[in-house]
């Protein structure tokens, strides 16, 4: 009987058909997600900045050297605008114990209000937005280059950009087939 439900077990389970089974991802390892044909993504993240509170001239050239870079730009690559949900539990933990070191009943009133407002962002789901721009390249001297073209480009128009991390690329996958929930890839989870 035993060995009857381990055979349905095993059939049900091989039925089941995962995102993750059929996306052509091996592994995500230094800044790059590589794809089972050898090629590999990754890109810069772009701090974001908001021009529009500089004056006209500023913003007008901002946009132009974006422009230009974008033009210079000879291979295909993707911008992508990726939220993140933000962790404040640190945060909120430090304000506890503050509130809880604090005998001024004027300064634990300001403190709960810093509590309440924090509560509020986490019922309401608050996300940073991130920036990327990706591309894919099999030969590590040319993605390098890349990101070193595209590191300077972003600077010489005003904002700041970096290579992906691994976890900036876990948020793009979990961005796109999980509602930028976080998910346990290849994690061995207790049963």
């Amino acid at each position: 009987m035993a060995e009857a439900n381990t055979k349905n077990q095993k059939a049900v389970d091989q039925s089941k058909k995962y995102a993750e089974d059929w996306l052509p991802v091996e592994n995500i390892q230094n800044g790059c997600i590589i794809l089972s044909n050898k090629w590999k993504v990754t890109g810069v993240k772009i701090t974001p900045r908001n021009i529009f509170i500089l004056d006209q001239e500023s913003q007008a050239n901002t946009l132009i050297a974006l422009k230009n870079l974008y033009n210079m730009l000879d291979y295909e690559f993707w911008i992508i605008a990726a939220d993140r949900p933000v962790d404040i539990t640190l945060y909120l933990s430090q304000l506890q114990l503050l509130y809880n070191n604090t005998p001024n009943p004027k300064v634990r009133k300001l403190i709960t209000e810093d509590i309440d407002k924090a509560n509020m962002f986490i019922s309401n789901n608050v996300v940073d937005t991130e920036y990327y721009l990706i591309f894919q390249e099999k030969r590590d001297e040319i993605m390098q280059k890349r990101v070193r073209e595209l590191i300077g480009g972003f600077t010489g128009c005003g904002l700041v950009a970096m290579q992906t991390t691994n976890e900036d690329l876990r948020v793009l996958l979990d961005n796109f087939f999980n509602n930028s929930q976080s998910t346990t890839f290849g994690t061995v989870l207790p049963s």
